[in-house]
C-alpha cells in the first residue's frame, strides 16, 4: 500500500481550497457590478492590512495577520458564507465552521495541520493583537464595499444602524482609527438613506 507523501497531502489541500472561488458573499464589489467570491474577500483584506499596519492599536507580527487572513474563511467551502445580518445562520455558524476546519486543514501533513488550525482559532478567539487587527481589517472592507456600491445589500435587508455597529465592535480592540473611519462612513450611508438610523442621537 503506497503511503501518501507530504507533498501529495500539500497539493490535496492546495487543491481543495480552489473550491474557495466558487463561494460567492452577499457583499458586492465596490462598482456594484457583482458579487465577490471568498477567495477575492481574503485576498483583499491581506493587502488591507498589509497597507494599513500602521493603525493597528498594537504592534503586530504582519506575517502571521496575512496569513490569518487569508486562511480565515477557509472553512466557507464547508460551511457556506453566512450573511453578517442573518441572525438564524448565525445560530449554528460556529458548530459549522469547526467541522469544517478540521476536515480542511487535516488535509495538511499533521504538523502544518496543527499550525493552520491553530493560526484559525486564534482569528476567531480574538484576543491577540495580530487577531484583534486582522479582525478589524475583515470587518473594515465589506463596509467600504456596501457604501462604494450605493448600499444596495443594505436597503435590501432593511439594515439598522445598531446592527452595522454591533458588526462593527470588534474593529475598536483592533485599531482605533480604523474604528473611527468606519464611523463616519456609517454616518455617511445613513446619510445617504443606505442604513436605517434606529439611533437618531
Amino acid at each position: 500500500m503506497n503511503k501518501t507523501s507530504r507533498l501529495d497531502q500539500q497539493l490535496d489541500f492546495l487543491l481543495e481550497i480552489d473550491k474557495l472561488k466558487q463561494i460567492y458573499r452577499r457583499n458586492t464589489l465596490a462598482d456594484g457590478t457583482r458579487t465577490e467570491n471568498t477567495a477575492e474577500h481574503s485576498w483583499h483584506i491581506a493587502i488591507l492590512a498589509g497597507v494599513l499596519q500602521e493603525y493597528s492599536n498594537d504592534s503586530v507580527n504582519l506575517e502571521r495577520v496575512l496569513l490569518m487572513l487569508l486562511i480565515h474563511d477557509i472553512v466557507e467551502i464547508d460551511a457556506g458564507d453566512t450573511y453578517a445580518y442573518d441572525e438564524k445562520g448565525y445560530q449554528d455558524k460556529e458548530d459549522r465552521e469547526h467541522l469544517a476546519a478540521e476536515r480542511i486543514f487535516s488535509l495538511l501533513p499533521e504538523d502544518q495541520y496543527a499550525k493552520y488550525k491553530e493560526i484559525w482559532l486564534e482569528f476567531e478567539d480574538a484576543q491577540t493583537p495580530e487577531s484583534r487587527f486582522a479582525n478589524a481589517a475583515d470587518r473594515l472592507m465589506p463596509l467600504l464595499h456596501n457604501y462604494l456600491s450605493g448600499g444596495a445589500i443594505w436597503v435590501d435587508n432593511k439594515i439598522r444602524k445598531s446592527q452595522v455597529l454591533k458588526r462593527l465592535q470588534p474593529m475598536k480592540n483592533g485599531s482605533e482609527e480604523l474604528w473611527g473611519g468606519a464611523l463616519d462612513i456609517l454616518d455617511r450611508a445613513i446619510n445617504a438613506g443606505y442604513i436605517i438610523n434606529d439611533d437618531p442621537r
